[in-house]
């Protein structure tokens, strides 16, 4: 049986099993199926969740203003919605509305696609409301904050039949897809090991002590599904809750998911890992707030076939093999090294670089905001021709929740301190109750993400 056919089995176990949370579900249509579209006209679009990458994301949807309309821009925080609409009205001559309440965007009959940038706690229980109302879904990556509501994710696409993009944009760029095609071809044979990484120069958040959440901040909103945390503290918003476990997932599912995702396709693994280990912590900057790795290496084995990994370094920027960020793959002879800019090289053991294919469009290195704006508008288009002409989805739902999943496994390992078992075929964690209880998480009352 297919990794991808028992995934879908166990997420329809899980649809059968979960209904709406009272919160949630006060405000979305339980039924409604998502509204097709035709091959003319204009996709209605609005996102939530705009002070980081949705605002590139708002600004990247509105430029392609052929295929969709942003009608509709919300986040918790009202302040960080005024210069996004600015930005939209700017581009297209009309400016969105604005909405700080989820739940009532959810109402409005004039969406057909809810972009979801929202930080990590709020994204399945964002997807699931978007799909309940019958609206299409462009889901940033991770798909969720826990292994189990993957499951809730798919048994709701299932239910629904909504179109869902994942946004590991990557998987539509032009040089990338061509690398992977040629690595999945043998041109630098059978790849038995790969590794990928990212670095950054993250500063220090420091130590802050409690205060009132700002006035434009509905902070109870904010932390919808997760359990709350009363006090208050500056340092939390807005981009510093990756570094708080009870919103965020660390590096390791920001960056991570993205680059063993490309591991994953590149050597054509459907199945889960049999083995997954965690090295690291937060080695620097002890006076401060932060509590997930800054330093991380997770390592993937699959039985007596190959294996992979993955390198966090958020406070050093020094590049591996050339690049800040990126893959390697090892053949019987050569090896392939793919750059996230969309761009790849294949080298001898000699170091002799036989094949080199460089990108004419532009990736911004280090840019937290908007890195690869032409790039990203084939992603966004593929989305569109999937909800229009059922196009092949180039990051489809299921995808994204298994590569994200590969993750969550190196965060649960990292927290236990041990290495994980796991069934290859299902993705259950074997013979560990302690690590199967942290594939869930507790919700605040009301608020559980639910079909």
């Amino acid at each position: 049986m297919s990794t991808r056919r028992e995934f879908l089995r166990q997420a329809a176990a899980a649809g059968a099993a979960f209904t709406l949370g009272e919160t949630i579900a006060s405000s979305s249509p339980r039924t409604a199926p998502a509204r097709t579209i035709g091959a003319n006209e204009r996709i209605r679009v609005a996102v939530v969740g705009v002070h980081n990458r949705g605002k590139a994301l708002a600004i990247n949807f509105s430029k392609i203003k052929e295929d969709c309309e942003v009608v509709c821009i919300c986040d918790c925080d009202s302040a960080m919605i005024p210069p996004v609409q600015a930005e939209v009205e700017k581009i297209t001559g009309k400016r969105p509305d604005a909405e700080q309440d989820i739940r009532r965007l959810m109402e409005r009959k004039d969406v057909d696609v809810v972009v979801v940038a929202t930080p990590d706690h709020w994204h399945a229980a964002a997807a699931i409301m978007a799909m309940q109302a019958g609206k299409h879904v462009y889901l940033e990556k991770p798909t969720c904050h826990t292994l189990d509501e993957n499951a809730m994710l798919l048994a709701a696409q299932k239910k629904y039949g909504s179109v869902v993009q994942v946004g590991m944009q990557r998987r539509s760029y032009p040089n990338i897809r061509e690398a992977v095609e040629q690595l999945r071809g043998g041109v630098i044979g059978t790849v038995r090991y790969a590794k990928s990484w990212y670095s950054s120069a993250r500063p220090s958040i420091g130590k802050f002590e409690p205060s009132a959440p700002p006035a434009s901040l509905d902070w109870d909103l904010w932390q919808g599904p997760a359990p709350r945390v009363k006090e208050f503290k500056a340092n939390m918003l807005h981009y510093n809750w990756h570094w708080f476990w009870n919103w965020g997932t660390g590096e390791a599912l920001n960056n991570g998911t993205h680059f063993i995702d490309l591991v994953r396709w590149g050597m054509n693994i459907s199945e889960f890992p049999s083995v997954v280990a965690s090295v690291g912590g937060k080695f620097r900057f002890d006076e401060d707030d932060w509590e997930t790795p800054d330093t991380q290496l997770i390592t993937f084995q699959f039985g007596d076939k190959s294996a992979f990994s993955w390198e966090g370094r958020s406070r050093n920027r020094v590049k591996t093999d050339g690049y800040g960020y990126g893959a390697a793959f090892y053949g019987d002879e050569n090896a392939l090294y793919l750059s996230g800019k969309d761009e790849y090289f294949i080298v001898r053991p000699n170091g002799k670089v036989i094949k080199e294919v460089r990108s004419t469009m532009k990736v911004r290195e280090g840019d937290l905001f908007n890195p690869s704006e032409t790039l990203d508008t084939i992603h966004i288009k593929n989305f569109f021709d999937a909800i229009r002409k059922g196009t092949t989805l180039n990051d489809p739902l299921i995808e994204g929740c298994i590569s994200t999943q590969y993750m969550q496994y190196g965060n649960i390992a990292q927290r236990l301190g041990r290495s994980l078992n796991i069934d290859p075929v299902s993705g259950k964690i074997l013979g560990d109750k302690e690590a199967t209880r942290m594939c869930s998480r507790q919700y605040e009352k009301g608020w559980m993400p639910k079909i």
